[in-house]
């Protein structure tokens, strides 16, 4: 096939103009492009560049002439959620920035199931301890209780919104928001407003007014630049053959290699230190090889040197690094990532692939510089460091900004490990200790937390849990180790087939188990029993019992089976029922541990058992 090459010119378009082609249906998308991919953080850190008015990359369009038609276009397909109400000419069809559009147009509406998407803004944030100092994009993840309610139930109330410094990014969408943004700030402030009889009325009044009119201020600001950011586009005329359009697609998407920031700073480095960043990374492979099992190395490096200099270990805090001091510290940095490792796996993060957040990685790495190789004062040290880590697994604080924290909690740990006598009354200066800001994953939020295989803190955290309890395999009876893990599947307790048929939500976290692959094969719509019966090489009911507890999962809440007919009301209500409980419990046994883990005691599997899970929601 024969590509004939162009020039092509970038063309200015501002979001606002983006806005308002896909809210009138004249953008589509060719339907062979996949659907939505991007997570959370990258909807997070997209929305960041744009607040920011930070510059991005082109958008690529193949401009449609008059009507589609299928001979000569695409099949297409409107953007997700932006279907419109009356269907109007198409005239472009979007090759490449999907992810970006997508992701702005849902934003604009905030109307993702399991996120709401904020701008925090320091100067409105009446909190000691500040979420931040620049304004940014906050994400809270949402779900779903018991009684249907979206939790947390603050994040859809505009008083403990801003109570917090934030207010929805959905107030930034372009168009005429006035009536949206004015009802908005008045349920933010009216409880703020002072009545007649109160003492010194007129100044309260005066205050709330100036609050009102910094608010709406602020967000008008905020509004104008998102309205005219500049997100520029190349177009290919509508005469352009489809192949060649989804060779310049494929092109797009697979042969832009732009240098790194690794790639600038081995550049620093030689310049600076006369060292070679690749020879030292090559020096710590040999090392301590394990590291790299939970992150790239050239990450840990970086991320790790810069708390080591006192930088915030994100982009800008590595490029501020100094080079020389870089290689001056590579000692500390060797041992301080073999010792990471080596704590990790102790408490049973075996790999990345199993690891609830890398933003713990560079701060225990860098904490090690103040722990000793032996003696009680590396015991003590370590179960602060135990602390840390499960806080930070089953609390929201590294669910955004999770750098600029990363590098408070560090700042925080490196003041209370300078002193070998610290105590309770030190570790409480720790943001992430404090839980009144940063309280324990509940019940209800373990529940919800979703298929661990993904990328959510929570989900990963709960099989952290087990895998740190040993998750011995239901068949073989291996524990949970780094090379048994890598031939461990994500296997539902409850059949997903099972599930499904009684229209029960199956992929959640505590609806999962680590186990080999021998064990997790033709499974079914079968009953829990049913199956681990068939596939689990029986050496008698408690041998059994013992292993399924390493998991938190009690034997005789699966052992109720025989559901029958599922098209049968009864028999789907006593499924869910059973499952409800089986959730509820493995809930509370997840919750008990992991409350004992952020105190720094180690968990007793057997006195764990001996009373029902009974932690409160």
């Amino acid at each position: 096939m024969s590509i004939m090459v162009q020039s092509s010119k970038a063309h200015d378009r501002s979001l606002g103009e983006w806005f308002h082609d896909i809210q009138r249906g004249s953008i589509k998308l060719p339907r062979f492009q996949r659907m939505e991919a991007w997570d959370r953080h990258r909807i997070a850190s997209f929305l960041d560049t744009v607040i920011s008015n930070l510059p991005m990359g082109v958008v690529l369009i193949l401009q449609v002439d008059g009507n589609e038609d299928e001979s000569k276009n695409f099949v297409s397909r409107f953007i997700s959620t932006a279907e419109p109400a009356k269907e109007g000419t198409v005239t472009q069809h979007l090759l490449d920035g999907q992810q970006r559009l997508t992701a702005f147009w849902r934003a604009m509406h905030n109307n993702y199931e399991y996120e709401t998407f904020f701008v925090y803004h320091p100067d409105f944030d009446p909190r000691d301890e500040k979420a931040g100092d620049e304004v940014q994009v906050f994400m809270k993840p949402r779900w779903f209780d018991k009684h249907g309610r979206r939790m947390p139930l603050w994040a859809d109330d505009p008083r403990y919104t801003l109570e917090r410094g934030l207010f929805p990014i959905s107030l930034l969408r372009p168009g005429d928001m006035n009536a949206e943004v004015s009802t908005w700030l008045a349920d933010a402030t009216q409880h703020l407003r002072p009545s007649g009889s109160d003492e010194d009325a007129f100044e309260k009044l005066q205050a709330y007014m100036t609050l009102q009119e910094k608010l709406k201020d602020t967000i008008n600001q905020l509004r104008e630049r998102v309205t005219h950011f500049n997100l520029p586009y190349l177009a290919l005329p509508a005469a352009t053959p489809k192949e060649v359009a989804l060779q310049v697609f494929i092109n797009m998407n697979t042969n832009s290699k732009p240098l790194s920031l690794y790639d600038i700073i081995v550049a620093e480095v030689e310049s600076v230190a006369g060292s070679s960043l690749h020879d030292l990374e090559a020096r710590l492979d040999s090392y301590c090889s394990h590291a790299k099992r939970y992150a790239e190395l050239r990450d840990l490096i970086l991320s790790t040197s810069a708390l080591l200099q006192d930088k915030v270990p994100n982009n800008r805090g590595m490029i501020e690094m100094n080079k020389q001091v870089l290689v001056d510290n590579w000692k500390h940095l060797e041992r301080g990532l073999e010792r990471m490792a080596f704590f990790l796996a102790s408490q049973g993060i075996h790999d990345a692939a199993r690891l609830p957040t890398n933003a713990v990685l560079p701060v225990i790495a860098a904490c090690y510089e103040l722990i000793p190789d032996d003696g009680d004062y590396r015991g003590k040290a370590e179960t602060l460091l135990q602390r840390y880590l499960w806080s930070a697994f089953f609390t929201d604080r590294y669910e955004n900004s999770s750098s600029s924290r990363a590098y408070a909690d560090f700042k925080a740990l490196k003041a209370v490990l300078k002193n070998q006598q610290f105590d309770e009354t030190h570790i409480a200066q720790i943001p992430l200790m404090d839980r009144t800001q940063y309280p324990l994953a509940t019940k209800d939020e373990l529940k919800a937390a979703g298929w661990p295989k993904a990328m959510g803190i929570e989900a990963r955290g709960i099989m952290a849990v087990t895998t740190y309890l040993e998750a011995r395999d239901f068949a073989d009876n291996q524990p949970a180790s780094y090379d048994s893990l890598q031939k461990r599947e994500y296997h539902h307790v409850f059949p997903d087939a099972l599930l499904q048929e009684a229209e029960i939500p199956s992929f959640l976290a505590l609806n999962c188990a680590l186990i080999t692959w021998k064990t997790n094969r033709v499974i079914g719509r079968k009953d829990p029993l049913a199956y681990l019966k068939e596939r689990v090489d029986w050496a008698g009911e408690d041998t059994v019992r013992q292993r399924m507890k390493t998991h938190l999962i009690d034997y005789d809440l699966l052992a109720k089976g025989d559901y029958g007919d599922l098209q049968q009301p009864e028999a789907r209500e006593r499924l869910k029922q059973d499952f409800e409980r089986f959730l509820e419990d493995r809930a509370g046994r997840v919750a008990q541990v992991v409350e004992g883990l952020a105190a720094g005691r180690q968990p007793d599997l057997h006195q764990l058992w001996q009373a029902p899970a009974t932690m409160e929601s």
